[in-house]
């Protein structure tokens, strides 16, 4: 019954995912923010029929050390990367949201048009230094009309209880855009797993960990923004592990 499941939500995902690109584009004449929020949607939308269709709910821990609405203001965000869920589900919590991402994504005909038009910030993976200077000045750039920028530190997806790889960009950002940087740790990779079409039942947390504020040491700031990450995100592996585990997953 489960692979069911998974196989109708995948169906629905994909196409509500097409569904919406061809609904953006009449987003593409208009202000920036309307894309925005069309991604908006994608993610409330995806995030639904996840939990209607398999039964995957989400909690969000510690978001009332940043507001009591949406966040707002100049940021980095530094989240965990375990699944693609993380990509869509945490658009709803951003008021002016931007992402790091490879520059092949913004080549894909609609779904890069968009993402141009939101003002996404590419990076060439293959330009080495260069890259980390053309990804720091935008990011510069768009932080300072009061843009939350999110970022995945290991730069590609890490498997639930994989060792860490962090790389070095994270800390070079913080220590050149002087704006706190909230961690972000989560057990999302346990519930949609990378490489896979099951999706599992449960309840995905997400939890904000206290900001880290400007000003540290860029070695400093690295090794706490990853001992943050990662102690937080073994604790709710755990978590979800037992949750699996009483649900007879």
């Amino acid at each position: 019954m489960l692979i069911v499941r998974s196989i109708f939500y995948n169906l629905l995902f994909y196409l509500n995912l097409v569904v919406l690109l061809f609904v953006a584009l009449l987003t593409l004449t208009m202000p920036r923010k309307a894309v925005l929020k069309m991604a908006e949607t994608w993610g409330r939308v995806s995030v639904w029929l996840l939990r209607v269709v398999v039964g995957t709910k989400v909690e969000f821990r510690g978001l009332e050390r940043l507001t009591s609405g949406r966040i707002k203001g100049p940021l980095i965000v530094a989240a965990k990367h375990q699944s693609t869920w993380e990509t869509f589900a945490l658009l709803k919590l951003f008021d002016d949201f931007t992402f790091i991402v490879k520059r092949e994504l913004m080549w894909i005909p609609i779904f890069g048009w968009c993402m141009w038009k939101g003002r996404m910030i590419p990076v060439d993976r293959g330009a080495g230094s260069q890259a980390l200077n053309d990804m720091t000045a935008r990011a510069r750039q768009e932080i300072r009309t009061g843009r939350q920028l999110i970022i995945f530190p290991e730069g590609t997806r890490r498997a639930p209880g994989a060792e860490p790889r962090y790389k070095f960009g994270v800390a070079h950002l913080y220590g050149e855009v002087g704006v706190p940087c909230v961690p972000v740790a989560l057990n999302s990779g346990l519930f949609w797993p990378r490489r896979a079409f099951m999706r599992l039942p449960g309840t995905i947390v997400v939890e904000f960990l206290p900001p880290i504020p400007p000003g540290m040491d860029k070695q400093a700031f690295f090794a706490r923004l990853q001992s943050d990450i990662e102690t937080a995100t073994a604790r709710l592996i755990e978590e979800g592990k037992a949750e699996l585990k009483r649900l007879g997953v």
